[in-house]
């Protein structure tokens, strides 16, 4: 009498536990970072807003033709630093020309691992080829790291989830 209620019992529970998994990401919750403030010298953090010890920086910038295509006309080419990062940090950022009312006129994704130089201080430079060259004001970084996104659980629902860096910043979003 007692082993079948308990058997009972279990077998309901099992049902539940079943019913349960196949109508939602049971147990699988997803966050996505706050964007951070953009500016010319960022301090790199994670997706929990913590700092990564990181620092990137835009050293400079200017308009000029892409020696690959000239005739396209001007570009922003900028350069930019990675200060404290090493063979196994390798944070990535956004990068984004923006006017003077710092809305991002184009944004592409900077990565530690594609700069050189000694560890510690690793230099780049990029190019993003804008629609008006002249409305640039400046190039800004956005401090959230991009360079790792777990699988979400809707893609996932037994090994997705967590913290998810935020949505990389688009034409005409204010920075």
């Amino acid at each position: 009498m007692f082993s079948a209620r308990v058997l009972a019992g279990a077998l309901l529970a099992l049902v539940l536990l079943a019913l349960s998994g196949c109508s939602s990401h049971w147990g699988c919750t997803d966050t996505t970072a706050e964007r951070g403030e953009a500016g010319v010298r960022v301090q790199v953090e994670d997706t929990s807003g913590r700092p990564l010890g990181v620092t990137a920086e835009v050293v400079d910038w200017r308009l000029e033709p892409h020696p690959q295509v000239p005739s396209k006309g001007d570009q922003v080419h900028f350069h930019y630093r990675f200060g404290g990062a090493d063979e196994i940090s390798e944070p990535a950022v956004d990068a984004c020309a923006v006017d003077k009312e710092r809305v991002a006129l184009l944004c592409q994704t900077v990565y530690a691992s594609d700069a050189f130089g000694p560890d510690g201080d690793l230099t780049g430079d990029g190019w993003l080829a804008v629609e008006h060259p002249e409305q640039v004001a400046g190039v800004l970084l956005i401090p959230n790291d991009q360079s790792y996104d777990r699988r979400t659980c809707e893609q996932d629902s037994k090994d997705g989830g967590g913290p998810h860096p935020p949505e990389p910043a688009g034409v005409g979003d204010q920075l």
